[in-house]
């Protein structure tokens, strides 16, 4: 991999990570689109962790607060108490079902649908369900008023952005919004929930980083972490500030039309 290549993958990871058009599938797709070498799979775990890393730091102080309100509860044997201690179990309840998916099914996943025409597909009929969630969506729910079957439904559809072209906070965002979450509600719970599904990634892929990035330069690999990271921060801020005024039509659209291009370019070659 050259400094480019890392500077371009480091800046799409970290843009389309939060924006919901599937960074897993412009990972595979632009390499194939401007007929580069694929990358092994460890380089897209070091691009994710830069956008860990944008959420922690973006949501700093969120995280303070949603940790310690989450420890008091396990100390006083409650959940009353300010809206974070409901949030931080709301947020582990929403992990499960993509962690357990992702332990069974991820290595199948990885090998299987790394095709750039079944990314192409993915966000195609994602697009549709997006647009489906968008037209049903009351947008009249806050954080504070979701429940334990809210943020299960979440984890759940976020168990399907195992397959690339999904996209995690596309199915997040997706599920947030038609269960009556408004726009930048559905946003912020989704960037939240993002942390511990891209650290536990991280975690048990640590080994296969050191495995398989070993003849790659370093310096390479920490080019495409800072250039995720810092590119992440601005999608974050952008997307927050975007849905308080605009809807998801135009990454709806966006979607679609990357997944005729992908397929016209898969059939003209």
């Amino acid at each position: 991999m050259t400094i480019f290549e890392s500077i371009i993958l480091g800046f799409i990871q970290g843009v389309t990570e939060f924006i919901p058009i599937s960074s897993s599938g412009h990972l595979i797709l632009v390499p194939y689109l401007f007929g580069w070498k694929p990358h092994v799979l460890s380089i897209d775990i070091i691009l994710h962790l830069g956008t860990l890393f944008a959420v922690l730091i973006y949501f700093f102080f969120d995280w303070v607060k949603l940790i310690k309100e989450g420890i008091l509860s396990i100390k006083h044997r409650t959940l009353k108490g300010p809206a974070e201690r409901l949030l931080f179990w709301y947020i582990v309840i929403a992990t499960i079902p993509a962690a357990i998916c992702g332990k069974l099914l991820e290595d199948k996943a990885e090998s299987a649908f790394r095709n750039p025409v079944l990314v192409a597909v993915s966000l195609g009929v994602f697009a549709l369900v997006f647009y489906l969630a968008q037209k049903i969506s009351k947008n009249i729910k806050s954080l504070a008023s979701i429940n334990f079957k809210d943020a299960l439904l979440i984890g759940i559809a976020q168990s399907f952005a195992i397959l690339p072209g999904v996209s995690r906070s596309g199915a997040t965002i997706t599920s947030g919004i038609a269960l009556g979450l408004k726009r930048e509600e559905a946003v912020r719970f989704s960037f939240l929930l993002s942390m511990p599904i891209i650290l536990g990634a991280g975690i048990l892929k640590i080994k296969d980083i050191f495995l398989q990035t070993a003849g790659i330069d370093s310096h390479v690999l920490w080019i495409g972490f800072f250039t995720s990271l810092i590119s992440g921060i601005l999608s974050i801020h952008f997307l927050l500030k975007f849905v308080k005024k605009y809807s998801f039509s135009v990454f709806i659209l966006y979607r679609i039309i990357l997944c005729l291009i992908v397929i016209g370019v898969f059939l003209y070659r």
